[in-house]
């Protein structure tokens, strides 16, 4: 296939997926994923699984065009469903929401057993994986943030380890800051980093602003001044 066809978001997800792999891509769309790490003689096999009938047929055909038919399978079904036990050893999961990434894994963690590596790009909400998915050791290993087309993406990769070990000696706001950000995004905070972070203040400051014209929204009102200030300390 046609290196172009592939994104920067992907690209950085298939950096992360170690070489020899057997790799699950859940929510596959067109397959480029897949098809590129076969390309590059990255993976030995690969499924790519889609829910919706259309990514589905696309799937198929571009696995056809890029000639791995025998490589890489396609399935349709919902979220880790299309996987069996032990069938693979990485998942990719790339271009949703983190609330949804985490209720995939979430939904099928009898799927995850001798997985070994989950390389994920929430387009939001990447605290959610990082907060569950310690709880269940899964050991953050790396985080990359970069910005393409006008939007900002995360990729965070998890290894089957210890959940606790990127937070180790953390408590209290440092804790919160740390999974909210990411401990190794907050050690590198590049133009992409601080241009989300910026805009994530903004929104808490209009939130904070509505929020004084309110009545009875104290609860509300302590956790986005809390959030704000957190988010201060990201940047600063």
């Amino acid at each position: 296939m046609n290196d172009k066809l592939l994104s920067e978001r992907l690209k950085m997800v298939a950096n992360f997926v170690p070489e020899g792999s057997s790799v699950a891509d859940i929510g596959s769309d067109h397959a480029y994923l897949p098809c590129y790490l076969m390309n590059h003689q990255r993976i030995t096999m690969a499924i790519a699984g889609e829910v919706n009938e259309g990514p589905y047929q696309s799937a198929i055909k571009q696995v056809k065009r890029s000639g791995f038919t025998n490589e890489i399978t396609v399935r349709k079904g919902n979220g880790l469903e299309v996987i069996s036990p032990g069938e693979v050893d990485v998942i990719t999961i790339a271009g949703m929401g983190g609330q949804l990434i985490r209720d995939i894994l979430l939904g099928g963690v009898e799927k995850l057993e001798n997985v070994k590596r989950l390389i994920l790009q929430p387009n939001v909400a990447a605290h959610l994986l990082r907060e569950r998915l310690a709880d269940l050791n899964w050991e953050l290993v790396d985080e990359r943030i970069l910005e393409e087309d006008d939007k900002i993406y995360e990729v965070l990769v998890f290894n089957a380890g210890n959940g606790k070990q990127p937070y180790a000696g953390m408590d209290g706001k440092e804790l919160q800051k740390n999974l909210l950000a990411g401990p190794f995004l907050l050690k590198d905070k590049n133009e992409a980093f601080m241009k989300k972070w910026q805009i994530e203040l903004k929104k808490r400051e209009r939130i904070l602003q509505s929020l004084t014209n309110t009545e009875g929204v104290s609860d509300k009102e302590a956790q986005v001044t809390n959030e704000r200030d957190i988010i201060k300390e990201v940047l600063s």
